[in-house]
């Protein structure tokens, strides 16, 4: 049975990977078999299922809709180019605030809030836009796995291993056994941000041009979005130490704000609202994936996984430059989603038998899976969203264009960040 799980979740993974486009109907299809193979049952379902990722990703996707419709980011670029900087610099600061939006913002909403007024302005004066597009894409990769709403991965993270919204920017000595608390991954992705803007700026430098007419700024249609994802973010921050009593806390807020945002857009807007710009696509395929990764704990699969890392030896520092260096090439080439969600389990299996904190190695999963996929442009969602727009707007992108600016960018910022990670924990 085991052999047969492995090759159904296999089925499904490849199909995600050469058809992102049919995922769903691969990954449902394959949890339609494994039923009908009395794999698992009904029941099982149930209990796979993540509710409070699912309502932390929906509310937070409700919310990256409202703030592209608001105008803000557009306004905040109209800003910067009034600078009067040269057009690299111009190109830096783009992709420092799409990673900045990116932190809090779905990863593909941000590239779809910044696209519009990125590629406007490589219109207006002629430039490349290139460059640029896979600057934002690699930023807001990056910067997804900084806090708890940033990505689906960082959601999943935080939901499977009993973390919180602080928890990413501090982590209390009880959760991870050590006398006094730790700084959070959001500081060594940080940290892993800054060394990247130094490879950015060596792909942007030879753009000097200075513009000094950028014409009408974009309108502000409503700060309204802006502050319901403003509050969120303080409620989750605030809730953070209530999360022990209701572990629902995270989905209850994001969805009370989305659907709060949600109403008063409805109430507001005289156009039709296309509800379909929100990606229910990943909605849905999170909830099969989370059925399909059960399937391989029920059946044994994910404890297979964790006795392959312990036949490499039981040196922790090896371990976890495996777990960081596997995840970066993996996620390079395959969608980031099944996998970490394989990989929290297995390493949580690993480290109980190693005896060892696990958060360390979560972690490390996190940055390798989040950042690995910025090294082609098939290995995030974001990426693939990038090169679409870039292509409906005539720009053709190479394979070997996208891998020349994110294979540096995600080995610095990998190896600065996790590098950083082992010394403070260790």
């Amino acid at each position: 049975m085991k052999l047969i799980t492995f090759l159904i979740f296999l089925i499904a993974y490849t199909g995600i990977v050469i058809k992102r486009e049919k995922g769903l109907y691969f990954v449902f299809g394959s949890v339609f078999l494994i039923l009908i193979l009395r794999i698992i049952d009904f029941s099982d379902i149930l209990k796979f299922i993540n509710y409070n990722v699912l309502g932390i990703f929906l509310g937070t996707s409700i919310l990256s809709y409202l703030f592209a419709y608001s105008g803000v980011p557009s306004h905040i670029v109209d800003f910067i180019v009034e600078k009067k900087y040269q057009t690299g610099i111009i190109f830096l600061l783009i992709c420092f605030i799409t990673g900045l939006i990116s932190a809090f913002v779905e990863n593909v909403a941000t590239i779809m809030i910044m696209a519009p007024v990125a590629l406007e302005f490589t219109k207006k004066y002629k430039i490349n836009p290139v460059p640029l597009f896979v600057g934002m894409a690699i930023s807001s990769n990056l910067q997804g796995c900084a806090t708890m709403v940033g990505d689906s991965p960082s959601i999943i993270l935080a939901m499977e291993s009993n973390l919180n919204f602080n928890n990413f920017f501090y982590m209390p000595s009880y959760k991870i056994g050590s006398p006094n608390g730790k700084l959070g991954i959001f500081f060594f992705v940080e940290f892993g941000a800054i060394l990247s803007l130094f490879v950015l700026y060596l792909f942007f430098r030879k753009e000097k041009k200075i513009h000094k007419d950028f014409g009408e700024k974009h309108k502000i249609n409503s700060f309204f979005p802006t502050i319901l994802l403003t509050l969120l973010i303080i409620s989750l921050a605030i809730t953070s130490f209530f999360q022990e009593n209701f572990s629902y806390f995270p989905a209850v807020l994001s969805l009370f704000y989305g659907f709060t945002g949600f109403f008063w857009l409805l109430i507001k807007k005289a156009e039709k609202i296309n509800i379909r710009d929100i990606d229910w696509e990943s909605f849905f395929l999170l909830i099969g994936i989370f059925i399909l990764v059960g399937s391989l704990k029920k059946v044994g699969i994910i404890e297979d996984i964790a006795n392959f890392l312990l036949k490499t030896g039981k040196n922790e520092f090896t371990i976890y430059l495996m777990i960081v260096w596997i995840s970066v090439f993996i996620s390079a080439f395959v969608d980031n989603i099944p996998y970490t969600m394989a990989m929290i389990s297995g390493i949580k299996i690993l480290c109980e038998r190693l005896n060892t904190n696990p958060y360390v190695f979560l972690f490390g999963l996190l940055i390798g899976t989040c950042v690995g996929g910025n090294i082609t442009p098939v290995g995030a969602s974001c990426n693939v969203v990038a090169i679409g727009i870039l292509k409906k707007n005539g720009y053709k992108v190479k394979f070997t264009d996208f891998i020349k600016i994110g294979l540096p960018f995600s080995i610095i910022s990998v190896s600065g960040a996790t590098f950083l990670l082992w010394l403070v924990y260790k």
